[in-house]
């Protein structure tokens, strides 16, 4: 990031509380814009819920606050509690009712981080947002605005960027994209943040206990009912819990002994049953997605040879994908690939550059 000519430029950046952000606001700080720092409130944990890693929690105000007075710059609190559960948790209980399986945190970036904030962000006259995700943003040759994977592979965060519109990435700076979180701890560490060592956040933050059935049980004010453990063969094997206790590839905590290891292989809604397989029957070679977002490019005109994710520690496989409309892909791998989920996000890659990606359907 170089200061020269970005002088004049606003740049508010997403405060977390953790290291990441705060070095984040210290090198657009030294990269010389004008920089301010904004803590979003996302969501309040009922009186029985520990507030430990909930996104805006008192604690990360406190420690962004504190970065934000050691840099000299504005700290501002936005209350985007009403918006964060009418998309974000909400759109988690709808999906897991309809038997898929979301990832909130993607959600989550497109409604809130680069939604909600950046809107309230240009609002109030900054020019771009910065974020701590490990990307990087380049603009291509046709005008672009491309998504690329950071040059720490084990912290690349692009899986859960894809749903970035060109006017999200336009008005974005990620300041970590070229370097290591070692490095990241080491310029805290060497500035005196307070965060240099603090622990990142590896659970959903509305559901820090790991208990995604509880929830939304809980907050849906809903009771899932008893139902059959089937096979392929729609053969009673047993009865389940309640069909949101389980999620494709699932083999601990079935409750049930059947003499060899079987695993959930699909869910069903209507008839309230969950089928279980044996490991070898997980694996497929094609998918469909929907609800897409192509970063890229606008459409994809032509089958392209890529590398494809389906979830997030996932090794990108080889593979041919398709646009089949204007809202649809479909994909087919060299090799199948294990438990492929509904409502998970499949991200398609062309090298280190995201093509674009959907839902599974």
């Amino acid at each position: 990031m170089s200061a020269q000519s970005t002088k004049q430029l606003k740049v508010c950046v997403a405060m977390s509380g953790g290291v990441d952000s705060a070095v984040t606001a210290l090198l657009c700080q030294k990269a010389g814009y004008d920089a301010g720092g904004c803590t979003m409130k996302l969501y309040r944990p009922a009186p029985d819920q520990t507030e430990g890693r909930v996104c805006g929690s008192d604690n990360d105000v406190r420690d962004a606050r504190a970065v934000c007075d050691l840099l000299g710059i504005s700290h501002t609190v936005l209350d985007f509690g009403k918006q964060f559960e009418d998309t974000v948790i909400e759109d988690f209980i709808s999906e897991y009712q309809c038997c898929r399986t979301p990832n909130p945190c993607i959600v989550c970036n497109k409604h809130m981080k680069f939604g909600a904030l950046l809107d309230a962000a240009l609002q109030m006259g900054y020019d771009k947002i910065a974020t701590g995700h490990y990307a990087q943003i380049e603009q291509g040759e046709n005008g672009r605005y491309l998504l690329k994977r950071a040059l720490d592979p084990s912290k690349d965060q692009t899986y859960f960027l894809w749903q970035l519109s060109q006017h999200q990435l336009s008005h974005t700076l990620f300041p970590l994209g070229e370097m290591t979180k070692v490095q990241a701890r080491e310029i805290a560490a060497q500035h005196g943040l307070c965060n240099a060592h603090k622990s990142d956040s590896q659970d959903i933050c509305f559901v820090p206990d790991g208990d995604y059935a509880a929830f939304i049980t809980k907050k849906a004010g809903a009771t899932y009912p008893c139902g059959n453990f089937v096979d392929e063969d729609g053969l009673v094997l047993g009865k389940h819990a309640g069909i949101i206790h389980y999620t494709v590839g699932q083999r601990k905590g079935l409750g049930i002994a059947l003499g060899e290891p079987m695993y959930v292989k699909s869910k069903n809604a209507a008839d309230n049953t969950v089928t279980l397989c044996r490991n070898e029957a997980l694996f497929t070679s094609e998918l469909d997605a929907d609800r897409i977002n192509l970063i890229a490019q606008e459409r994809l005109s032509a089958p392209v040879r890529a590398q494809v994710k389906i979830r997030y520690q996932h090794a990108p496989a080889p593979a041919t994908v398709t646009q089949t409309g204007d809202d649809s892909l479909h994909v087919v791998f060299d090799t199948p690939q294990r438990a492929i989920a509904p409502g998970q996000s499949v991200v398609i890659y062309d090298g280190d550059t995201v093509i674009g990606g959907g839902i599974i359907r």
